[in-house]
This record gives structure tokens, sequence and C-alpha cells, in this order.
């Protein structure tokens, strides 16, 4: 079932396969790369891809709401509204100093 170059790979523990020998035995060839086997399919003699497992991905925890209650902190003023140009300016709001209004050019 393996094609000639698989003779040349064994050393190196490789299986290969022609692609109607892939469509015909999928499932085994995925068994044998989930055993940790190195499976190819070639397209003719010439090497395409390789099977390999996909290694698993931990496991997210759910996000708790309020788990950080009481460790931010943060100053009275915090949410304060900036008031003068100067304080627009520093916070990158360039845009609304001298009255102008969002989406129009600087005057």
């Amino acid at each position: 079932m393996h094609i000639d170059f698989a003779r040349r790979a064994s050393h190196t523990g490789c299986m290969a396969y022609t692609v109607q020998q892939a469509k015909t035995h999928l499932s085994r060839l995925l068994k044998e790369a989930e055993e940790g086997q190195d499976v190819v399919i070639a397209r003719g003699k010439k090497p395409a891809v390789r099977l390999v497992l996909v290694e698993e991905q931990p496991v997210r925890r759910k996000r708790v709401l309020g788990q950080y209650a009481g460790q931010v902190q943060y100053p009275d003023d915090f949410f304060k509204p900036l008031e003068t140009d100067q304080e627009l300016r520093e916070f990158g709001f360039d845009i609304l100093v001298d009255g102008n209004e969002p989406g129009e050019p600087p005057v």
C-alpha cells in the first residue's frame, strides 16, 4: 500500500501514501498520526503534506464578574470631565479644542 519513497524513509519511521490511498484509508492514517507515526501523503512520487497530531489547547477559565473588586484604586477626580483646552490636548482630544466638533476639520 505504501509508495516507493516510503522504503527510503522507513528508517525515520515515516509512512508515505498516495492521495488515492489516503482517501481510501483516511481513518487508519489518522490513527497512525495519533499514535505518533509520521504520515506523509504524496502526489505521484513527490511528498505533498504531512499529517500531524494537533496538540490539545488548554481549557480557558470562565471570567468571573467582580473578581478584581476592591483591588483597583483610582483618585476621586478620575471621572471628572476634561475642562480646559490643555487637558484635552494632553489626552489626545485635540479635535475638540476651540469648539471643534467630531468629524469637522480643525479651524
